[in-house]
């Protein structure tokens, strides 16, 4: 039944989304192009629930960089354009995956997307059971990668200080996935989106974050 509901909460949700949040995509292209002149969306190659492999989309941030790779887990800094700060610190760039949402490739809560040539750390050993289930636009590893892993473009600070604790989030969402928890995690993803645009730092879910890792 769970799964059942949390497919048509995302189905509607996605296309209520898409419909409300036109006005922002609108900008978006005209900033772009603005910005950096060239294609308006980003396909990521991803893999899903059942080691599936799938485009998501998103609003591109970057310069294009022939040969770029995703073997790194932290972005290439100097590449975002303004624009594309702003899109990635309000989260914005992530707004097509409303798209992915809608054709079922994604859901709205669920485990972070694993890149590609990132699966044997993301998906690896105990973090294999965040195949299980269908990856999302937010989740408690999203939300602490979002808050927290920002601070750290460095990639060993990275890897050290943020990412042994998102991989042990994704664990924790599967293992405790429910609906009203979904709704709890929207309703925290919009906080910390407020938190951030007020420039303000929400230690309450970052303690929170870290609670949950540790019983894992």
């Amino acid at each position: 039944m769970y799964k059942l509901i949390k497919r048509l909460f995302d189905f509607i949700c996605a296309l209520l989304g898409i419909i409300g949040t036109s006005p922002i995509w609108f900008l978006s292209i005209i900033f772009t192009e603005i910005s950096d002149p060239g294609t308006l969306f980003y396909f990521a190659n991803r893999v899903g629930k059942d080691n599936k492999k799938f485009k998501m989309w998103k609003f591109r941030s970057m310069r294009v960089a022939r040969g770029a790779s995703e073997v790194s887990l932290r972005p290439d800094q100097d590449r975002i354009f303004w624009w594309g700060k702003v899109m990635r610190r309000l989260k914005i760039d992530e707004l097509p995956q409303l798209i992915n949402i809608l054709n079922g490739t994604m859901s709205i809560v669920g485990p972070r997307p694993a890149a590609v040539d990132q699966v044997e750390i993301t998906r690896g050993g105990a973090n294999v059971i965040a195949s299980t289930v269908p990856c999302g636009l937010t989740s408690q590893s999203s939300l602490w990668d979002y808050i927290y892993g920002d601070q750290f473009p460095n990639e060993d600070e990275y890897n050290e200080k943020v990412l042994p604790i998102r991989l042990k989030l994704d664990v924790y969402y599967v293992k405790h996935a429910s609906f009203f928890g979904d709704i709890k995690l929207i309703i925290w993803t919009v906080l910390a989106i407020t938190y951030t645009a007020c420039g303000k730092y929400p230690q309450w879910m970052h303690d929170k974050l870290v609670e949950y890792s540790k019983t894992v």
